[in-house]
């Protein structure tokens, strides 16, 4: 980690400890609007306009030349930034440092980008991506619930939590190269709710590979979901 992005997180963490209700998450002004000011909210990468429909990709509008030569289990994304900075410290400091206030900062634009994304019909159901019980001990709090909590108010489809586990405590793919992502997340899912004949969108953080979501949609297909959207705060850069 950079030392800007360092100082960022401990900024943010030392300014979360005194907010008062109107602050800016990240530069503290007054007037903030769920949780930002105009000018730190302006500041943000959105993802562009153009990118893949399947894999949200920035390109230029067309299903990207990775998406037709292996496409993958989900059938699209919906993303709300490019994961760049300060997107990537405020994801690192809900994840990782437990600053939960920057939740519905970032949820809140997600939810705006799924209202918007015209996909008819919507999921019936929505669910977060898992944690592994280990991982869900050590940090007390699975992140994408808490984005999927906001989500979910903002999209009508039924939130639940249950439906999918996840039963492998395997190396956080953010420690692999990307060729070893696949073989690392195989098998870690178990879908136990009934989702035969829906529509089922799972929300998340980020997504970099794409082999974490592809894993989960292909999980969920097997018990019989006709369609799986990965709706995520942030799209990384493909490599």
């Amino acid at each position: 980690m950079s030392i800007s992005a360092s100082s960022f997180l401990n900024g943010c963490s030392n300014l979360l400890q005194s907010l008062l209700p109107g602050a800016c998450a990240l530069c503290g002004a007054s007037g903030a609007d769920a949780g930002l000011c105009a000018g730190c909210r302006a500041d943000l990468p959105l993802l562009p306009a153009q990118h893949c429909p399947v894999c949200a990709t920035p390109n230029s509008g067309s299903v990207c030349g990775a998406c037709l030569a292996a496409p993958p289990a989900f059938d699209r994304v919906v993303a709300a930034y490019v994961y760049a900075f300060p997107v990537d410290a405020m994801i690192q400091a809900l994840k990782y440092r437990g600053q939960l206030a920057f939740a519905p900062v970032l949820a809140q634009t997600l939810s705006e980008r799924v209202s918007l994304a015209g996909t008819a019909p919507r999921p019936e159901l929505l669910l977060p991506m898992p944690l592994a019980a280990e991982r869900l001990r050590e940090r007390g709090f699975n992140q994408a619930m808490e984005l999927a909590r906001i989500v979910a108010g903002g999209s009508g489809g039924a939130l639940d939590a249950a439906v999918c586990r996840r039963v492998r405590n395997t190396v956080p793919q953010a420690l692999l190269p990307w060729k070893q992502r696949a073989a690392n997340i195989r098998r870690a899912f178990v879908c136990d709710g009934d989702v035969a004949g829906k529509r089922v969108a799972v929300v998340d953080d980020v997504l970099t590979s794409g082999a974490t979501m592809n894993e989960i949609a292909a999980t969920l297909k097997r018990r019989g979901a006709v369609e799986v959207s990965a709706y995520v705060v942030a799209r990384a850069a493909a490599r």
